[in-house]
């Protein structure tokens, strides 16, 4: 499930297709497999319009407790 995404399009049809206003990409390569923890562009609505960023891609993580972390299944004697 990590490489489900790639992008193989141009950075032009991908700005067209969208009405891109801004870009912040520079060039941007085609992408055979976009892989969580890595840089890849996203499109995002601001005040000033639909731009293209570069942003890490991937879930965030879980959030932090605190404590020491448990295996569940040793938690039972």
């Amino acid at each position: 499930m990590c490489n489900l995404y790639s992008i193989t399009t141009n950075q032009a049809a991908i700005i067209s297709l969208f009405r891109v206003v801004n870009r912040y990409v520079g060039n941007l390569p085609p992408m055979p497999g976009v892989f969580p923890d890595y840089p890849a562009p996203v499109i995002r609505n601001t005040d000033a319009g639909t731009e293209l960023a570069t942003m890490r891609w991937g879930m965030p993580p879980p959030p932090r407790t605190g404590g020491v972390p448990r295996d569940p299944s040793r938690s039972f004697k």
